[in-house]
């Protein structure tokens, strides 16, 4: 079989998968070991870490509006402000972007919704970054960290 081939195979493998039976798999004791990066096959794991992962997934926040750092990304600086209302992330409002450049205009008008709709989605960062807009996605993602850590206290 070609390198390829395997690849379409465990594609295929991964997103065939549902959520439901993973979450019945750590129920049970047992992870895909693709998901940890190794290698496809079965580690065993406490139900205490299972119920441990859920608990993280539902984190709630006190309400407010929580101002995240300036971090840097290559093109310019990006800070953001978290809203929490009723304990959930209900909206990010973008301060600094890079927008000095016709080029970062028009990668930022397309990254930063996506970004948003996606951490309120998620209620958090565990999201993937947008391509095209590593830096900017990255340093979103930093500073709405730091700004759901403040509501977490």
């Amino acid at each position: 079989m070609t390198k390829s081939a395997s690849f379409g195979l465990y594609f295929v493998a991964c997103v065939a998968v549902s959520c439901t039976a993973l979450a019945e798999h750590a129920e049970a004791g047992i992870w895909p070991g693709w998901l940890s990066g190794g290698p496809a096959r079965h580690v065993t794991i406490r139900p205490s870490q299972a119920r441990m992962q859920l608990k993280t997934a539902a984190t709630t926040w006190k309400d407010g509006s929580y101002l995240g750092p300036v971090m840097r990304a290559y093109y310019g600086v990006v800070q953001v402000k978290a809203n929490i209302l009723q304990g959930h992330l209900v909206s990010v409002n973008v301060l600094r972007y890079p927008h000095d450049r016709p080029n970062s205009r028009r990668i930022n008008h397309r990254a930063l919704p996506l970004l948003q709709r996606e951490v309120i989605k998620a209620q958090g960062t565990r999201v993937d970054i947008v391509s095209g807009a590593t830096l900017t996605s990255r340093a979103y993602l930093r500073s709405l960290s730091k700004a759901l850590s403040q509501a977490s206290q």
